[in-house]
């Protein structure tokens, strides 16, 4: 067989990144744009490989129940591939049956990376009767928009940086949708962001190719609760509107059924701590004393993370980089110190890559009474989960989930670990 190739499959699995299993005469064949319990025609997309081949997905010959018609016009499976828009890859599926299948990714990962068996649970953003829409759609308040050099303006086919121009923005909130319509005119080869901050005014963020920002950046504001919090118009904050209620109050919830509360007068470390969000959640949880250090390699999300937290008098935030800063910390902490470290609590929210093992141990070498996996993927989640089950910290009462991305293959967890 040859790339180009046309053959049927059935779907038997999903795998990570969005994509889903079928085989062809025993070979293991990634393809998206299905679901398992269908049987479709792919055409071959990459035969290099022995142990698997990749494939488009071109036809559906007998569709699973939990198909639906796909929420995005523009990434349904009628559309040649490669115009198919990406960042929709669930779209096409029921979205209670979505959950179904993350839920499983996210298992399959802890017993596959991970060597464990975890309980894994999940759950919509901002819960059952939260007023998310029937079928997932307008909850970005954050979208980027890409420009080619023959001024297309739209997003990128998946897996690709070709630019398919597309009408709609059916994830994004109304707002942005109506803001990025008229963003197209005259725009430079590059990116346009959009961002919906709490005021619900839009802002328009163009990014040409090769230019440098000039002057200071625009300073909104999120809310989640009463609590206000500063951040760039460009700096990062979750895209979903519900999500920063969700995560925090999630945190709480899943750190307060398992350590009975925060001590106010231990050390805690809020890592990879953007804005100050989830060291905001502990302060709430501790009291106005609570120590609680946020740690942030972004310069500007320090200095807002400082005035987020200007509440607590035993707050302070640290530009640095995690490994760094964990890394001395565990070498050069005062007995005194180390004492208070060992009662506080660490809550981490690495980038997709994940924390790795020099984090991990570092943190382990702190010896914290409970660490909290903020996780954005399924095997970084397993990778690191394994390495601090090896330094004898085990997961509390499961795994949750969180579907802050509908109609994509993306997912968030929070676990919470005990020594």
């Amino acid at each position: 067989m040859h790339d180009g190739d046309l053959i049927e499959l059935d779907i038997t699995g999903i795998a990570h990144g969005g994509v889903f299993v079928g085989r062809h005469e025993g070979r293991v064949v990634f393809v998206p744009d299905t679901l398992p319990g269908e049987r479709i025609r792919a055409r071959l997309t990459d035969t290099r490989k022995k142990a698997f081949w990749r494939a488009d997905a071109v036809e559906v010959i007998q569709a699973a129940p939990e198909r639906r018609p796909h929420v995005w016009d523009a990434a349904a499976i009628d559309v040649d591939p490669a115009e198919r828009v990406g960042g929709a890859e669930f779209g096409h599926i029921r979205l209670s049956h979505q959950r179904a299948l993350k839920e499983r990714v996210i298992r399959e990962a802890v017993e596959r990376v991970g060597r464990l068996e975890l309980p894994v649970d999940m759950r919509p953003a901002g819960g059952a009767d939260a007023g998310e829409s029937a079928d997932g759609t307008g909850w970005r308040t954050r979208v980027s928009l890409h420009v080619d050099a023959d001024g297309r303006v739209g997003a990128y086919a998946a897996r690709s940086h070709h630019v398919v121009e597309t009408p709609d923005l059916p994830l994004a909130t109304e707002a942005i949708a109506r803001a990025a319509a008229h963003a197209r005119a005259g725009a430079q080869p590059g990116r346009i962001d959009l961002v919906e901050p709490a005021d619900g005014r839009v802002r328009v963020l163009p990014r040409p190719e090769g230019s440098r920002p000039s002057g200071a950046p625009e300073v909104v504001e999120e809310r989640v609760g009463e609590r206000v919090f500063r951040v760039d118009a460009g700096g990062f904050w979750q895209v979903h509107r519900l999500a920063a209620r969700t995560l925090t109050s999630l945190v709480s919830t899943e750190l307060t059924a398992s350590t009975g509360g925060l001590d106010p007068e231990a050390t805690h470390l809020d890592l990879y701590g953007g804005v100050g969000l989830f060291a905001a959640t502990l302060g709430e949880l501790g009291g106005n004393g609570t120590r609680v250090i946020s740690v942030e390699s972004d310069p500007r999300a320090t200095e807002h993370a400082g005035e987020n937290l200007a509440e607590w008098v035993g707050a302070r935030a640290e530009t640095a980089r995690v490994d760094r800063f964990v890394g001395r910390l565990a070498a050069d902490a005062s007995a005194r110190e180390r004492e208070r470290l060992a009662r506080g609590v660490v809550l981490l929210d690495p980038p997709r890559a994940g924390a790795g093992s020099q984090v991990v141990e570092a943190i382990a070498a702190l010896s914290p009474t409970a660490v909290v996996y903020v996780a954005c993927d399924p095997v970084a989640l397993a990778r690191d989960l394994a390495t601090f089950a090896g330094l004898g910290y085990r997961v509390h009462d499961g795994i949750r989930g969180v579907d802050l991305f509908p109609n994509s293959h993306h997912v968030e967890a929070v676990a919470v670990l005990r020594r």
